[in-house]
């Protein structure tokens, strides 16, 4: 199974380590013709996020957290199977977890501070406030019977 184009960053210089890829082939479904029922083309591929050594403790951390939903027993799995070919199927599969890695790995967004408003733009504001309610209470029509 040469030809893989490698090494499948997720952030920095870490990347996917192939020794704890698991693949798995299987007869993929939809279109293709006679072909399809006989070439494995589905590829299902399986990375213990649990055991791993690749990431580092943080980033490990993080992702066993944020994909609890999506693992079965500390493995994540990602699916493939849209295009006729095998190879691709691998290529989409490996890419596909990589981002997935990446998403849950990456570090929380800072905290939002809050901005002050300055002082003149809520002074002006109220000024504004206070002249249009007095426009408004002009238009009442008490001394006018």
């Amino acid at each position: 199974m040469d030809g893989m184009s490698g090494p499948y960053p997720i952030r920095g210089p870490v990347s996917l380590p192939e020794a704890e890829l698991l693949w798995r082939f299987s007869r993929s479904s939809g279109p293709g013709g006679q072909h399809v029922n006989t070439s494995d083309s589905q590829v299902e591929l399986r990375f213990d996020l649990a055991k791993t050594e690749a990431l580092p403790e943080v980033w490990k951390r993080r992702a066993l957290e944020r994909l609890a939903g999506r693992l079965v027993d500390g493995v994540v799995t990602v699916r493939s199977s849209e295009h006729r070919s095998q190879w691709r199927n691998r290529e989409t599969a490996a890419v596909r977890l990589a981002a997935l890695l990446a998403e849950a790995t990456a570090p929380p967004p800072k905290p939002r501070r809050p901005t002050r408003i300055p002082r003149g733009i809520n002074e002006r504001r109220l000024r504004e406030k206070k002249q249009r309610s007095d426009t408004k209470r002009g238009r009442q029509g008490r001394d006018w019977g």
